[in-house]
C-alpha cells in the first residue's frame, strides 16, 4: 500500500550556512554541507512515507539518515549498532515484529540502505516522527511513539535552560539511540551549535587530547561517567574552554554533585543535573546551576514549558511523580496498527516515587516497580540498598521468586549484610541471599543493571561456568564473557571487556585461561588484552575432517601421527610453566634434593611479565592503583598471617619478618631465616612503589602514551642502581633485598611489552646482560637466562597430558607452596630429601586450596542470628 505524503517536515538544522555542524575524524562539515547532504539522503528515502529502522551511531552518515527521515515526514526507528549476539538479536525481533519498510546499515565506506519495499504496508498517524525502544538492547520490544513537536519543544527547551548558542560545541559521550544522547544532537542543532562526533570513551586519554584541541564547551554524562572522571582524575584534564556539564541518566549522589558544583564555581563551569524518560523524549525536569549545591540531591524544577506534580493519598508527602507537558509521547506502540493511533496518553505516570520539597525541588525517593513480594510483605528493594548504606554497606539489590537478593563488593560485610537486612525487614535470613562482585554492573547508557545481577545470581547458585556443549561446538562471545562473569566475580562484564580490563590478575590467570583454552583451543599470547568478542571471532574451529577421496592413505596416517602427538602433549602458556618449575626448583634446591638454583630470580621475572599484563592494563588511573595495591594485599595477607603464626608457634621469625619489613631493618649482613621471605618481600614492595608512582597523574599519563618506552626507562634505572650499589656481582644478601633485584620485576615488564620480533630481541639482550655475572655463578645464571628467553621467545610449551593438571596446580599454588615449604622439608632434608620435596609441594597445594575454600565460605557463609529493630520499607 502507497502512503502519499500529508506530514509536514521536522527540520532541526538551525545553523548559519558557514557554521561548523559536526567536527569528525577527516575534518569539519558546515550547515550548508550537511543540508546537502540531508536533501540528497532524502531523495534516496523517497517521497512515500515509510518506516526506517537506523542503526543510530554517532557518526555523520547515521545522523544524516535520522536528519533526513524526519525532515521527509518517515518514521524513524532508531535501533543500537553493534555486531554482538544481544544488539543483532534485539535488531532482528524488533524487524520481525514491526516490520520497517527500509533498514538503514552502516559500514565503513556509508550507510547501506536496504529497501524491503517500495511503499509501505502501515498506516502511521500523522503526527508520528520516531520510535525508540525503552528498553536498550536486549529488552522486550516496546517502543514509545514521539511526534514532531515532542523533538523539537523539548529540544528547545534543553536549549532555553542551557541558554545554548552557536558559540557552544558538544561531544557525543553518549550513545545516539540513548535519549539523552539524542537530546543533546538535537537541541545543538536547534541552536546552531557544533558536535564534536567521537566514539571513543571518557576514560581514553585521547577523547581528552581531542576535548581540548577541537574545545568543547560542554559535557554529557550519566552517573557512571562521572564516576569514572573522578577514578581516573580526568576532571584534571577539563578543558578550559568547558561551559556547563550536564548529568543525568540516574541518580548521583548528593556529595558527588556538590563536589562537581564546587569545582564548577573553581574552573569557571556550571554543573547541571537533570531528570527525564524515553517516554518524555528526555527531560523532564533540571536543578539550574545556581542552586545545585543547595539543591543536591534533588531533580529541581520542570524544564520549560512542563509541569510536575505528586500524586499521593491523602495527608501524605510522597506519591507517583506526574508530568505533563508537550514533550509527553504520544503513547506506545506494541504492534505495527499502533502507528495509526494518535495520542493516546496526556501526562506521563513516570512510575517513580518523589515529593516537592519547601524549597521548591522535587525529589524522587524511590521506584514503584522496585516493590517486590518476600514471604508475603511487600518489600522496597531501593530502602534496603540505604539501610544498608547506614550501616556502612554499599549494595544493590534485586529479587528471585521470593527470595531478596543483595550484591555487595567487601566480603568480609557479608553476614552483616544479610543479618542486618533480614532484621530490619522482619523476615528470614534464608529468604536474604549475599553474593559479592567486584564491580556493579551498567548498561550501556550507564544506569545500573539488575538483570545482570539476577543473572550473575543463577549462575554462582548453579556453579555454571560456560563450556562447550560438545567438541565440535564454537564458543560464541556471550559465552566467553559469561566465563568472566562467573571466574572473575563480574556481572558487569560485557562482550567488549578483556580479562586484564576485568581486574584478572595471575591469581585468576591459570584458571581462566584453562577454561578458555576448554571453549577455544590454543590461545594467542596476548588474550589477556582481548575482548570476548574477538576472541570469539578469532577462535580455532574444530579440525578439519580430511576427505578420503582427496587425501591419500600416507597423508591421513601422517595426519593421524600428528594428531596422537599434539593430543598426547598439548600447548600450555609458557608463564605458567615456568611458575610450577620455579617453585619446584625453589622447593627441591631448599630440600637438597637438586643444585639447581636461579627458580627465585625466574619467578620474579615471571611476577612482573603478569603485573604489567594485568595490573598495569590500560584502564583509568585510579584503578591501577586498586589492583597493585589489591595484588599486594594478595600476597601479604595470606604471608603475614603464615608467618605471624609460625613466628607465635615456634618463635622462628621475628615481626619485622611477619610484617615483610625484614629489609629495612639493620642487620649483620648475612643469611639468616628471616631472609627466607626475601621474594614476597621484593615483589609486595614492588607493587606499592608502582602504587605510589602511578598516583602521579602526569607519570600514569606518560606510561600510556609510551608503553614500550617507559619500563624500558624503569628498567634502565632499576640496572643502573644495582650496578651502582653492588657492581656486577652481587654478593651475600646483595642478591635478595628489593632495590638490588628491582631489575627482574621490571625486566618482565618490559617482556610483556614487547610486541614485535626487535623489542623481543631487545628484551633478549637486557635480560642477557643483567644476568651475567649478577650471582657469580654461570649455571645459576644459565637457569635464569633459559627461562626468560623461553619467556620472551616461545608462547606455549609442548608438555605431556598427564603432567598438564600438576603444572596447573603448582603455578596456581605457587605463593603457598613458597610460603609453606620452609616447615615442611627441614624435618626430611637430611632423610629423605625426596619425600620433603614432594611433601612441601603437596602441603603447599593443600593450603592453597584450603585458603581459597576458607575464602569462598566467608563470601557464601549464612548466619542465624536476628537482631530487633522495627522492620523498614515494608508496605501491606
Amino acid at each position: 500500500m502507497l502512503h502519499t505524503m500529508p506530514a509536514p517536515r521536522l527540520t532541526l538544522l538551525n545553523g548559519s550556512d558557514d557554521d561548523v555542524a559536526f567536527v569528525t575524524g577527516s575534518g569539519d562539515l558546515s550547515y550548508a554541507q550537511l543540508a546537502r547532504m540531508v536533501a540528497i539522503r532524502r531523495l534516496e528515502l523517497g517521497s512515500v512515507r515509510r518506516l526506517v529502522m537506523l542503526e543510530a551511531a554517532n557518526a555523520v552518515e547515521p545522523i544524516v539518515t535520522y536528519l533526513a527521515a524526519l525532515e521527509g515526514g518517515h518514521p524513524v526507528l532508531l535501533v543500537a549498532p553493534g555486531d554482538d549476539e544481544a544488539s543483532q538479536a534485539h535488531r532482528a525481533s524488533l524487524a520481525k515484529r514491526f516490520d520497517p519498510d527500509v533498514i538503514t546499515v552502516c559500514n565503513g565506506d556509508g550507510p547501506v540502505l536496504q529497501e524491503i519495499r517500495p511503499g509501505s504496508t502501515h498506516s502511521f498517524s500523522d503526527d508520528l516522527a520516531m520510535l525508540v525502544s525503552t528498553s536498550g538492547s536486549t529488552g522486550s520490544p516496546k517502543l514509545v511513539r514521539l511526534s514532531r513537536q515532542n523533538l523539537l519543544s523539548n529540544a528547545q527547551a534543553i536549549a532555553a535552560y542551557l541558554r545554548l548558542t552557536p558559540a557552544d560545541r558538544a561531544a557525543t559521550t553518549l550513545p545516539m539511540h540513548y535519549c539523552y544522547g539524542l537530546s543533546v544532537l538535537n537541541s545543538h542543532l536547534v541552536s546552531g551549535a557544533s558536535v564534536v562526533l567521537t566514539e571513543r570513551s571518557v576514560a581514553d586519554a585521547a577523547f581528552w587530547d581531542e576535548a581540548g584541541t577541537h574545545r568543547i564547551t560542554s559535557f554529557a554524562g550519566v552517573p557512571y561517567t562521572f564516576e569514572l572522571l573522578e577514578a581516573g582524575n580526568f576532571t584534571d584534564r577539563l578543558p578550559a574552554s568547558i561551559r556547563y556539564l550536564t548529568q543525568a541518566g540516574g541518580h548521583l549522589a548528593p556529595e558527588a554533585v556538590r563536589r562537581f558544583a564546587r569545582l564548577g564555581e573553581r574552573r569557571g563551569f556550571e554543573f547541571f543535573v537533570m531528570y527525564g524518560q524515553t517516554e518524555a523524549t528526555a527531560r523532564m525536569a533540571y536543578v539550574p546551576a545556581e542552586l545545585a549545591d543547595h539543591a543536591a540531591g534533588s531533580i529541581g524544577r520542570p524544564i520549560p514549558g512542563g509541569h510536575l506534580r505528586i500524586d499521593a493519598e491523602a495527608g501524605a508527602d510522597v506519591g507517583e511523580l506526574v508530568y505533563e507537558g508537550p514533550n509527553v509521547m504520544l503513547g506506545y506502540a506494541e504492534t505495527p496498527a499502533d502507528f495509526a493511533l494518535g495520542r493516546t496518553v496526556h501526562e506521563l505516570r513516570t512510575g517513580d516515587l518523589a515529593r516537592h520539597r519547601e524549597d521548591g525541588m522535587f525529589e524522587v525517593v524511590g521506584r514503584l516497580n522496585r516493590f517486590v513480594k518476600v514471604y508475603g510483605l511487600r518489600v522496597d528493594l531501593d530502602s534496603v540498598q540505604r539501610l544498608l548504606a547506614e550501616e556502612g554497606i554499599e549494595a544493590r539489590t534485586a529479587s528471585a521468586g521470593e527470595r531478596l537478593l543483595v550484591f555487595i563488593r567487601a566480603a568480609r560485610h557479608v553476614d552483616r549484610a544479610r543479618t542486618r537486612a533480614a532484621a530490619r525487614l522482619g523476615i528470614p535470613t534464608h529468604a536474604i541471599r549475599v553474593y559479592t562482585v567486584s564491580e556493579f554492573p551498567r548498561t550501556a547508557s550507564g544506569k545500573p543493571d539488575p538483570a545482570s545481577l539476577v543473572r550473575y545470581a543463577q549462575m554462582i547458585d548453579a556453579q555454571e561456568v560456560p563450556t562447550a556443549a560438545n567438541p565440535g561446538q564454537v564458543a560464541t562471545s556471550d559465552m566467553i564473557r559469561n566465563l568472566f562473569m562467573v571466574l572473575l566475580g563480574r556481572p558487569d562484564a560485557t562482550i567488549d571487556d578483556t580479562f586484564a580490563g576485568l581486574g584478572g590478575d595471575s591469581l585468576s590467570y591459570v584458571e581462566v585461561a584453562l577454561r578458555l583454552e576448554d571453549l577455544l583451543g590454543a590461545l594467542p599470547r596476548d588474550w589477556p588484552a582481548q575482548s570476548a568478542r574477538h576472541l570469539a571471532s578469532s577462535a580455532d574451529g574444530p579440525p578439519p575432517q580430511a576427505d578420503s577421496t582427496a587425501v591419500g592413505e600416507t597423508a591421513k596416517r601422517g595426519a593421524a601421527t600428528v594428531g596422537v602427538w599434539r593430543a598426547r602433549f598439548p600447548r600450555v602458556e609458557t608463564p605458567a610453566v615456568l611458575r610450577a618449575l620455579a617453585i619446584v626448583l625453589i622447593v627441591g634446591t631448599h630440600a637438597d634434593l637438586i643444585t639447581v638454583q636461579g627458580g627465585a630470580h625466574l619467578l620474579l621475572a615471571v611476577a612482573g611479565y603478569n603485573l604489567a599484563r594485568f595490573q598495569l592494563a590500560d584502564v583509568a588511573g585510579a584503578t591501577r592503583v586498586r589492583r597493585l595495591l589489591r595484588s599486594a594485599a594478595q600476597i601479604a595477607i595470606p604471608a603475614t598471617l603464615w608467618i605471624g603464626a609460625v613466628a607465635v608457634l615456634t618463635g622462628k621469625y621475628t615481626w619485622t619478618t611477619a610484617l615483610l619489613v625484614n629489609h629495612l631493618v639493620p642487620g649483620d649482613g648475612k643469611w639468616n631465616e628471616q631472609w627466607q621471605f626475601w621474594f614476597l618481600e621484593a615483589a609486595v614492595w614492588t607493587m606499592l612503589g608502582f602504587a605510589a608512582m602511578f598516583l602521579i597523574h602526569p607519570i600514569d599519563r606518560l606510561e600510556r602514551r609510551h608503553p614500550w618506552t617507559f619500563p624500558v626507562v624503569v628498567f634502565a634505572a632499576a640496572v643502573t642502581t644495582r650496578f651502582a650499589l653492588v657492581g656486577i656481582e652481587a654478593e651475600g644478601l646483595e642478591r635478595y633485598t628489593p632495590v638490588t633485584v628491582l631489575w627482574s620485576l621490571v625486566l618482565g615488564w618490559v617482556i610483556a611489552r614487547a610486541d614485535n620480533s626487535w623489542k623481543r630481541v631487545a628484551a633478549s639482550a637486557a635480560a642477557i646482560v643483567a644476568t651475567i655475572g649478577f650471582f657469580g655463578d654461570p649455571a645459576r645464571e644459565a637457569v635464569v637466562v633459559a627461562g626468560i628467553l623461553s619467556l620472551i621467545w616461545v608462547e606455549r610449551l609442548r608438555t605431556p597430558r598427564a603432567l598438564v593438571p600438576a603444572v596447573q596446580l603448582l603455578a596456581s599454588a605457587s605463593l603457598f607452596i613458597y610460603l609453606t615449604h620452609w616447615v615442611v622439608y627441614p624435618t626430611w632434608e637430611t632423610s629423605a630429601p625426596w619425600f620433603g620435596t614432594v611433601s612441601s609441594l603437596a602441603i603447599g597445594v593443600a593450603a592453597w586450596y584450603l585458603y581459597r575454600l576458607v575464602g569462598r565460605a566467608l563470601n557464601h557463609a549464612a548466619s542465624s542470628g536476628l537482631r530487633s529493630r522495627p522492620p523498614l520499607a515494608i508496605r501491606s
